[in-house]
């Protein structure tokens, strides 16, 4: 077992709003929030905003315990709604912008809410349809926020504490319908507040922050943020992240590593061939060395100029792109969580950063791989009390308190490993275990490739079904006439071959037609693949796969 430290823990009295207003009477003049254009606000203007919305949400009969549906994309009004509702004891429902239609019902049903605000007409559409009354705009979020300020404001704020409920975040599982998991004010400020510990000054810096606030690793950093001091833009996604980047001039930021790999993936036009597998080399050797390479170049430009650090979570990443970005002076800090751990479970930090590990546990945070299979066990005053409706006979911890991730680890010298997960590990019908995630991110980062899922559960050998990106692959046809591109991708599947043994490896692969999107079903709001409705879809071009071979 490994735990780090005494870390903070709030007093019985404090809520998520006290991060805030605690800023806003020490630092009233410091940046803190702000949205794509402008300066960002400072302490106590961003406190005098949420204020203000939050005496709206008065003046409108939120009362402590309800539920508020938030869905839209991350942006300053979206932050101030979500600080208020806090603020006054609601319930913070959050919603992805791509959740389906029949996603939404089941949220807005199971989480029982009565309050409603979206960031387009478009989006409000959605929810009434879902079954929601009157919807709030992000508009009138915008409106509220320069209003007056209630006289009960006070007497609520103080009412809150730090076991109140203050989220209900669903979670996008692979398969079946998601569960709403009860997020603290403890949790989430636990989470927050040792994530800055643990990182030392970085959370001093300046950041761009795009990740969904709908998801909860989103939540974390907009706390940490607010908690560390941060002079933070909120920005919608990535593809608007990529163009700020020169104007912000972020020293640190927090991404997933699809937005990394988008992101190397738009650099690949400054650099030949041959100069990124240079910066990929060098990148590596100054990672295992504990050097910082310069960044005059023109990545490192385009990455602002002052980008010192990632904190890089939600999925694994491919260790040549924690090369490449180092390889330009950017060093990539891996950390782990859960939705039921309100994310942080632990954090690279930048003196003890260790490639190949997601770090060190957060303070006060306790993980232990079981015995009988090398699952992740994790316990602390960030996990999750349980379940919401529909879910609550759900159980996230056993009798001792440790909370079973599903993620098959191991303990390096207090840092985490992650090797797989028990759900995704296929079994050849050779008895061969397969970890399917290092393959597919290996195949992705190649130009040509949108996505990747590995197949062979129950079969005797491994494949693959391979997408392309819509706009590489025109433009690769363009310079390549009469040439299958399937003769360009067999390069990725080699270099990702060349991470694993003969049994593993992609013995065919397949290039199909689509994409895999949250939109139709196949990847979950944050990302990550639906194998089970991904094998259903491309059924025939699996089996085609192993007919091929007899």
């Amino acid at each position: 077992m490994s735990i780090t430290g005494n870390g903070f823990d709030p007093p019985a009295n404090a809520s998520l709003y006290s991060i805030i207003s605690d800023a806003a009477r020490s630092h009233p003049l410091r940046d803190s929030l702000g949205g794509a254009e402008g300066a960002p606000l400072t302490c106590l203007e961003f406190d005098t905003r949420v204020r203000a919305v939050a005496s709206a949400l008065l003046g409108h009969g939120v009362a402590a315990g309800d539920r508020v549906v938030v869905l839209g994309r991350t942006g300053l009004e979206w932050a101030l709604l979500d600080c208020a509702v806090l603020a006054v004891g609601a319930v913070v429902v959050p919603v992805y912008p791509t959740s389906s239609a029949a996603q939404i019902e089941h949220m807005l049903r199971d989480s029982g809410s009565t309050y409603f605000a979206a960031e387009t007409a478009e989006d409000a559409t959605r929810l009434k349809e879902a079954g929601a009354d009157a919807v709030w705009s992000f508009d009138d979020i915008a409106v509220w926020s320069q209003g007056g300020v209630s006289p009960a404001l006070d007497e609520r704020t103080a009412q809150v504490c730090a076991d109140d409920l203050a989220m209900i975040v669903y979670t996008s599982g692979t398969t079946g319908l998601s569960k709403g998991c009860m997020i603290t004010h403890r949790n989430m400020y636990v989470s927050s507040a040792n994530t800055v510990r643990q990182t030392g000054g970085l959370f001093e810096g300046v950041t761009a922050l795009a990740l969904p606030l709908s998801h909860v690793f989103g939540q974390t950093m907009l706390f940490a943020c607010l908690a560390g001091g941060a002079s933070t833009v909120l920005l919608p996604g990535i593809p608007e992240l990529v163009p700020a980047l020169a104007r912000v001039r972020p020293t640190f930021l927090a991404l997933i590593p699809y937005a990394l790999e988008k992101i190397r993936k738009h650099c690949r036009s400054m650099l030949t061939e041959e100069g990124e597998r240079q910066a990929v080399v060098n990148g590596l050797r100054a990672l295992a060395a504990g050097e910082t390479l310069a960044a005059d170049h023109p990545v490192g430009a385009a990455l602002g100029g002052n980008l010192r650090y990632v904190i890089s979570g939600g999925a694994s990443l491919d260790e040549s792109t924690a090369g490449f970005y180092a390889g330009f002076g950017v060093t990539i800090l891996n950390c782990y969580g859960l939705t039921e751990a309100a994310t942080a479970v632990t954090v690279s930090a930048p003196e003890t950063n260790r490639v190949g590990t997601v770090g060190r546990p957060i303070p006060g945070t306790a993980v232990a791989i079981a015995d009988a299979d090398g699952e992740v066990l994790v316990r602390g005053p960030h996990v999750s009390p349980g379940y919401w409706g529909a879910a609550a006979d759900n159980r996230p911890v056993d009798a001792d308190g440790w909370l079973h991730t599903g993620d098959i680890g191991e303990l390096d010298d207090g840092h985490l490993r992650i090797t797989g997960r028990k759900k995704e590990i296929l079994v050849t019908s050779g008895g061969k275990n397969v970890a399917p995630t290092p393959l597919e991110d290996r195949v992705r980062l190649h130009p040509l490739v949108s996505n990747c899922m590995v197949v062979g559960e129950g079969r005797s050998f491994v494949t693959a079904l391979v997408t392309l990106d819509a706009v590489q692959a025109e433009k690769w046809r363009s310079e390549h006439p009469g040439d299958d591109p399937a003769t360009a991708i067999q390069s990725a599947v080699d270099e990702a071959n060349s991470l694993v043994s003969r049994a593993e490896s992609i013995r065919e692969f397949a290039i199909v037609a689509g994409d895999f999107t949250s939109a139709n079903g196949l990847l979950t709001s944050s990302l990550k693949l639906r194998r089970a409705a991904i094998a259903e879809t491309y059924s025939a071009d699996i089996d085609q796969l192993y007919m091929s071979r007899g």
